[in-house]
């Protein structure tokens, strides 16, 4: 950077040599020692010696800093002064720095370098002298911190002792931390002033990184001294266990190698040996305070305990497998015929040396589906004594991560593998029969549909490569029986049903449940209630009315209860001195023991006392999930004088049910005349449908034949008969169409005691369904037409009742 004119005054014209410099610069002040052996610097020595100087005076040369051979255009007035051998005892010579030169033209003289004309520069301090004052203070007080940092106090001293501006700022030349290209700049800077803004601007920035730098290296120094004595440690604490080892007789060796040799000595399918063996590399690798190795620990601990190749040899005796489901389980008939089918198929293709086959085994999916308390779940336990299988049951109910069917990814704080690696860790084996209980209740929200991950886990032509989140392992599920359990089939997801193939328990008959009673319930009672096997005797006309009245259900979970608490009651009044054992109970001791029945058959009851005593009232056939139910009907027609017209429904109803309501309506108004009633007064009057049980919700189609026959009933003043239950979908045109769950609507009307049913004709083929004792014991007639319904539903015409305002 060029001064201004006016803040130098020149002087005559300087010939000199030329000593370049190197990337090196020599500001005015600095004293230098530099290497004759050089051929440039020798010969501008020998050129200042040899040259015309008034008597005293030192040898001059014009020191320049040479940047990759380029001259800077300021150089520097230096005197000889000494001629010598340097430290290292090789020629040398100490020149002086004394006042800045502009190089000018070049010129000959004495001597092999090369000789230029200069004009020597006089610096003139401009500016306030406080202020200049305020810059020498604060050059002074960077300098000072910087050399006290170093150690180097003397210099400290010597700086002190400068008060000139311009020498103040030129001794920044011998700052080692200077680029080149920074001396050069306060070379070329003619303003004293100026140059020393820029000598503290250089050393404030020198400063501030060396900082940074301190800092960096104290964090450093702290990290380093950290992991020294965590080693130390470390190692005294190795010595101590191994000490502790050698007291205890244990062989040597730390956990690393301890899990290589588990991994080694386990037999473990290929590809998981390779990805154990892995993570053995990686926990070797790992501190033992990282919680990476918590992690491979607890993972590697999951693996090796999983039974990769243990199977149980399934037991293929056909007759004592059938032998041993009917002895545990009374009824259910199509669940034991299928199970002994699976098992027939299963030796078949194991005689046939079919076991295995594309890699995979003849697992086996199946959904049981039924009302509360039929015996779903113990069914499983059945299941898998019948094969020779470990049992394990994964309860779903509830269930909304996704995460607990596929596992947790390891990157997550306590990930633990999903609930199907659990169950076969759990049964010790590979092929165990694994019992998904109520798989209807499984929910989802934001994290996942675990009914989503029981897709592959149920379908039989991926599971033998199941990948868990956890594991990251293939595991083959393709030998392992799965049961299902659900109580109602149409929260089931379409594709989840479509893995499993469904097996119907639609409840037990009468008889049924009398002998579940005597073989099962009774004597898991009387263990219970403390009580002797022949001290308490129930007779089956006592279970018989325990079943029909005290009790109304598809299960036995109820009937079970009413059976425990007679035991009690009966122990109670042994205890008490009231009761002499043995004793023999009979259905009429029923009502002193435990009170009056809950449930009376509509047939039982006083004719008056019937819900069907007056017109426009009919008794339908439902499903719930607790199995099949009865379900009454009732309607009613406004005052004309209230001007309430039109159709209203009540008791919690669903969209397709008020449907149904609807074509009822339009089927009557539309063929009154020619079922001889009266449709004027569905015009003008409002026609009011009720479903009592209002607090339970109610949908489906299958009520619209009886809601057809209620109104009906209601128009012509006919009663609708006692005995008699009906269901099924009615159409526009009067046709009754198909519905659902004929068997258990048929076992619900034999437990409520109706003795007449009327089905869709295209149901028919569903009786065969149904127990040969029911059928029986009822009246079942196929229709097809509402008038058929309609015959038989309702009182004969001349039997006409006033209906109760």
């Amino acid at each position: 950077m060029a001064a201004d004119a006016e803040d130098f005054t020149v002087r005559s014209p300087l010939t000199l040599p030329v000593l370049p410099l190197d990337d090196e610069v020599v500001l005015p002040g600095m004293v230098v020692p530099l290497d004759l052996s050089d051929t440039e610097v020798r010969a501008a020595v020998e050129a200042a010696q040899a040259a015309d100087r008034p008597s005293g005076n030192k040898p001059e040369v014009l020191l320049v800093p040479r940047v990759d051979g380029t001259y800077a255009a300021t150089g520097v007035l230096g005197t000889v002064e000494q001629v010598g051998r340097l430290s290292d005892g090789d020629p040398g010579a100490l020149i002086r720095g004394v006042g800045r030169v502009r190089i000018g033209a070049g010129t000959t003289g004495p001597g092999g370098a090369l000789w230029v004309e200069g004009t020597a520069v006089e610096e003139a301090v401009t500016g306030a002298p406080g202020a200049v004052l305020e810059l020498v203070t604060e050059y002074k007080a960077l300098a000072t911190a910087w050399l006290k940092k170093r150690g180097a106090w003397q210099v400290v001293d010597r700086v002190q002792q400068i008060d000139d501006v311009a020498q103040l700022a030129d001794n920044s030349g011998y700052s080692p931390f200077l680029t080149t290209a920074q001396k050069i700049e306060l070379l070329e800077t003619s303003d004293p002033v100026a140059r020393l803004r820029l000598a503290i601007g250089q050393l404030r920035e020198h400063l501030a990184e060396q900082d940074v730098a301190e800092t960096i290296a104290k964090d450093v120094q702290e990290g380093v001294d950290k992991q020294q004595r965590e080693f130390l440690l470390r190692r005294q604490l190795d010595a101590v266990r191994k000490e502790l080892r050698e007291l205890n007789g244990e062989a040597e060796g730390d956990e690393s190698d301890d899990y290589r040799a588990r991994v080694e000595a386990a037999d473990l399918p290929r590809k998981v040996r390779e990805a154990a063996l892995k993570e053995v590399e990686k926990l070797e690798r790992a501190s033992d305070q990282s919680p990476e190795g918590s992690w491979i620990r607890t993972w590697l601990d999951t693996v090796l305990e999983l039974p990769w190749n243990e199977r149980t040899e399934d037991a293929y005796d056909i007759q004592g497998a059938k032998a041993l489901l009917d002895a545990e389980h009374a009824g259910l008939a199509d669940v034991k015929e299928r199970i002994t089918e699976y098992l027939a198929v299963r030796k078949r293709r194991a005689d046939r040396g079919l076991g295995v086959v594309g890699g995979r085994r003849g697992g086996a999916v199946l959904a049981l589906v039924g009302p509360p308390g039929v015996g779903k779940t113990s069914l499983g336990e059945s299941v898998a004594h019948a094969m020779g299988r470990t049992f394990v049951r994964v309860a779903l109910g509830g269930v909304r991560d996704e995460a607990e069917i596929r596992g947790h990814r390891r990157t997550y704080v306590g990930a633990l593998p999903g609930r199907i690696v659990r169950a076969i860790k759990e049964a010790g084996s590979m092929n165990p029969v694994v019992l998904l209980d109520e798989i209807d209740k499984v929910g989802s929200d934001f994290r996942g549909d675990p009914a989503a991950a029981l897709l592959e886990v149920l379908d039989p032509a991926q599971n033998h490569t199941f990948r868990d989140h956890y594991l990251e392992v293939e595991l083959d599920l393709s030998d392992v029986v799965f049961l299902a359990t659900a109580n109602v089939l149409e929260s089931i997801p379409e594709a989840l049903l479509d893995r499993m193939e469904l097996v119907r328990l639609d409840g037990y008959t009468e008889d049924e449940k009398v002998v579940i009673a005597r073989d099962h319930l009774l004597p898991r009672q009387l263990e219970r209630a403390g009580i002797e096997p022949g001290e308490v005797t129930l007779d089956d006309s006592a279970l018989r009315r325990l079943a029909g009245e005290y009790t109304r259900e598809a299960g036995v979970r109820n009937l079970e209860r009413s059976v425990a608490r007679l035991l009690r009651k009966i122990a109670a009044q042994h205890e008490l001195g009231d009761r002499e054992l043995p004793f023999t109970v009979t259905d009429g001791d029923l009502r002193a023991l435990i009170g009056r029945p809950h449930h009376v058959p509509e047939s039982a009851q006083d004719p008056s006392e019937r819900r069907t005593a007056v017109p426009g009232v009919a008794t339908g056939l439902a499903v719930t999930g607790a199995g099949g139910d009865v379900l009454f009907v009732e309607a009613s027609l406004a005052d004309p004088e209230t001007g309430a017209a039109g159709l209203t429904l009540t008791g919690q109803l669903g969209d397709v049910m008020k449907e149904s309501a609807q074509i009822a309506l339009s089927f009557l108004r539309s063929h009154g005349a020619e079922l001889e009633l009266p449709v004027a007064d569905l015009k003008d009057r409002g026609v009011h449908i009720h479903f009592p049980a209002g607090a339970v919700p109610k949908d489906g189609p299958s009520a619209g034949v009886t809601m057809t026959t209620a109104l009906a009933s209601l128009l012509s003043g006919r009663q609708v008969r006692t005995d008699v239950a009906m269901t099924g979908e009615v159409s526009l045109t009067g046709r009754v169409l198909p519905i659902g769950g004929v068997k258990q609507k048929l076992l619900a009307a034999h437990r409520a005691g109706i003795t007449t049913v009327i089905i869709p004709k295209r149901n028919e083929a569903d009786l065969d369904d149904v127990p040969a004792e029911i059928l029986d014991a009822l009246d079942v007639h196929p229709v097809t037409d509402v008038r058929q319904v309609l015959e038989l539903a309702l009182s004969p015409a001349g039997a006409l009742v006033t209906a109760a305002a």
